[in-house]
């Protein structure tokens, strides 16, 4: 045996070599051990398991108990109700603002500390994967210029591909879906998918094989999995939950879709549907294959089922999103809070194309940095789809592939890309022509009709309809901020889809979004990790379609507009929660701690949310809409007594009903009732009995039509009128019945 002293395993770096690594743009950085000594990390993308054997086996060497060890975070859990305690100071009317800014800096300061003494950490990034030296591709993981793609491709697919884009691009020359311009234009993108994807799935499929060729199979379920259950089954609740009566009465733009419904129809099968300045088709489609599945017609309930159904199905990427960024902890915390947050509830129960907007911009993220994590060009081809696809979901998706290009690039920039930056032009190549394939209907009718395409978005991007109020880059940057205020001050005034003027976060998340933002900051200054990064960033960008309102600057911040910036805000929520439990440690006390905690922060977001949704919100719009349900009802009373709804009319007054809306109600989706006062007298040549609804309003006279009454009492002498007192103020309206002759 030698009686030398046995080496360390590497040099150890001097403290000031760990205070200069903090600032370091990429390559090696510099961790501190528990110990306090500096330990080197590097950059480097090495597998996972591989760091984590090694990292683990050094650090029981010198420390066997520092897993063990955890002392109680009480400066982390004083800055979370420190936090509490301001944002709840910010809730409606914010009488004691300036208390909330003293505990929010209070919270901060006790957050730092917190931060210092190592308590409080975000979930690790997990680390970049690449082929290992001796791939098939023939090279390895290492330098500036060497990638991890193999550069393959299948080439007679892609010119059929090709072939088949250009004659489905002649064919949609009409605006309108046929079976043969559909079935050419899927085939091009079949084909194209086909021809660049990467045949990885042979273990999938014998995986299977052999689950089939068992003789018994068995099903278990681990806590993980009941806990996943029981989130989703609370979630389920807070999406679905009086989904008929919440909100309750339609409006105007809720008549556009049911006609626009109406006309697919009757034959009309648009690509771009014209009326109302113009609207994708998605939800169109959608609302008859929900109306016709669940048997509802089209009707208001169809609009609010289907887009609640969308709300719904965009969860589990937030969940697989959250999974990817920092763990499944961080998925199941983001995919609770954004499903019992009242954002993305309501702009999902509100019946308009509002859920298209995050739906597809989930999906597009977590492909997105899981291919440029795993390098695998699959997922760039799965991004590319869900892209395009939501191209023709809801016009804000039209800022997402600047989003793309946005990540693409910071990727390119930071230390993770290494081994890959050549790879890099060639997946957004990839990702980029999918997403173009799968928009190509609607690229045909940009190029045909470039005005109508882009007329509501420039509408409120220049003085189209409404003259700037100041110079652009003044309104924009107002707006901006206006916008990034919204998560934990104000909303905005958009009573359609919000409880106006009070925070867009529930005040748990709100607190939690706020440690998560400072966490992530601190977090890139020490570690330059691109993600950090693309999540701050991706939060005002995904608000643009917002914040780019500029002649109407009013309408920002908008909840439905910046609808998909609630993905990165509750994933950065989750991820502070999770370092937050993190730091109590385990053993059975801290367990108990951690569950307690989670259920408390829990059952106040929850309560909070739940009056949010169903009470206030359900509350306001009930005031601002019409009870044009009423209206349905009594016009079908009156078919159901006298056979016929031809000779109901609903005299239109300033600021009242849609008078298509009643109709709709009463189960007529394509009649306008609406007979102006001065053509009142043509009724008179058609015989029967006969309907007039007038607008009423007692407590304000001067909203009283009594105009029109005076002239269905000329017209009609023997008419009986009565009213029809609404449960709410100011909602009534008169019943002028003219029996039959």
């Amino acid at each position: 045996m030698s009686n030398e002293t046995p080496q360390p395993p590497f040099d150890e770096p001097s403290v000031l070599d760990y205070v200069k690594s903090l600032f370091r743009f990429g390559g090696e950085r510099i961790q501190l051990a528990d110990s306090g000594q500096p330990v080197a990390v590097s950059d480097e993308p090495v597998a996972i398991s591989e760091q984590q054997a090694a990292v683990g086996a050094h650090t029981e060497e010198l420390h066997p108990s520092s897993f063990k060890i955890h002392p109680f975070p009480w400066r982390s859990l004083l800055a979370l109700l420190f936090a509490l305690i301001g944002q709840k100071a910010f809730e409606p009317p914010p009488t004691a603002s300036p208390l909330g800014y003293a505990f929010y800096i209070a919270a901060f300061s006790m957050l730092g500390w917190a931060v210092h003494r190592g308590e409080w950490n975000l979930p690790s990034p997990l680390r970049p994967l690449s082929s290992p030296k001796g791939a098939p591709n023939g090279r390895g993981d290492g330098g500036e210029g060497e990638g991890s793609d193999p550069l393959t491709y299948r080439r007679f697919p892609l010119i059929v591909s090709i072939a088949l884009a250009f004659w489905a691009f002649a064919i949609f020359d009409d605006n309108l879906f046929t079976k043969t311009n559909v079935i050419i234009w899927c085939l091009a993108v079949a084909t194209f998918v086909w021809a660049f994807w990467l045949n990885r799935a042979k273990g999938w499929f014998s995986s299977i094989a052999n689950f089939f060729k068992r003789e018994a199979w068995t099903i278990t379920f681990s806590r993980w999995s009941l806990l996943i259950v029981a989130a989703a089954a609370l979630v389920f609740f807070f999406r679905f939950y009086q989904t008929t009566s919440v909100p309750p009465e339609p409006f105007s733009d809720h008549a556009e879709k049911i006609f626009d419904v109406y006309d697919i129809t009757q034959g009309q099968t648009y690509i771009f549907f014209i009326r109302n300045t113009g609207r994708e088709a998605f939800q169109m489609y959608w609302t008859l294959l929900v109306a016709n599945v669940f048997s509802t017609g089209l009707s208001y309930l169809s609009l609010k089922l289907g887009t609640a159904i969308l709300g719904f199905l965009t969860l589990p990427f937030v969940y697989l999103l959250g999974r990817e960024i920092g763990g499944k902890r961080v998925g199941l915390i983001a995919f609770i809070l954004t499903g019992i947050g009242y954002w993305p509830n309501v702009i999902s129960r509100v019946g308009l194309r509002f859920p298209l907007y995050p739906l597809f911009v989930a999906p597009t993220l977590f492909f997105l940095i899981r291919g440029l994590r795993t390098r695998n060009r699959n997922d760039f081809i799965l991004s590319g789809l869900f892209l395009g696809l939501g191209l023709h979901g809801y016009s804000p998706m039209r800022i997402v592939p600047i989003v793309v290009v946005v990540a693409f690039l910071l990727y390119w920039l930071h230390g993770q890309s290494k081994g890959a930056r050549r790879d890099i032009p060639v997946w957004l190549a990839i990702l980029a022509l999918t997403s173009l394939l799968v928009f190509l209907p609607l690229l045909r009718y940009w190029v045909d009709h470039p005005t109508e395409f882009g007329f509501r978005a420039f509408s409120r991007l220049n003085g189209t309809e409404q003259a700037l109020s100041g110079p652009a880059y003044e309104i924009f940057f107002s707006n901006a901020w206006k916008a990034l205020k919204m998560f934990n001050f104000d909303d905005g005034e958009i009573w359609v889809h919000s409880v106006t003027h009070r925070p867009a976060l529930d005040v748990v998340s709100a607190a939690l979004f706020a440690f998560g933002i400072v966490l992530a900051l601190i977090r890139y200054a020490r570690e330059r990790h691109w993600l950090d990064l693309f999540l701050l960033v991706s939060l005002p960008l995904l608000q643009l379609p917002s914040s780019l309102s500029l002649a109407f600057p009013g309408e920002n911040p908008a909840l439905n507009r910046a609808g998909a910036a609630y993905i990165p805000a509750f994933i950065i929520g989750a991820m502070a929660l999770d370092g937050l439990l993190t730091s109590l440690g385990r053993g059975t006390m801290r367990s108990v701690i951690v569950w307690g905690l989670s259920g408390i922060l829990l059952f106040v977001s929850a309560s909070q949310n739940y009056d949010l949704v169903f009470e206030q919100y359900a509350g306001s719009f009930e005031q601002g809409s019409w009870n044009t349900s009423d209206m349905g009802g009594v016009i079908r009373e009156f078919e159901q007594t006298y056979g016929r709804t031809d000779t109901v009319w609903i005299v239109p007054y300033p600021h009242w009903v849609d008078t298509r809306l009643p109709a709709v109600w009463a189960g007529i989706p394509n009649r306008d009732m609406a007979l102006w006062r001065d053509s009142l007298p043509t009724t008179l040549e058609l015989s029967g009995p006969k309907l007039f609804l007038v607008r009423a309003n007692l407590e304000s006279p001067e909203f009283n039509d009594t105009e029109t009454l005076d002239a269905l009492k000329l017209l009609y002498p023997n008419g009986q009128q009565r009213l029809f007192d609404s449960d709410v103020p100011g909602h009534d309206f008169w019943i002028y019945l003219v029996p039959s002759n």
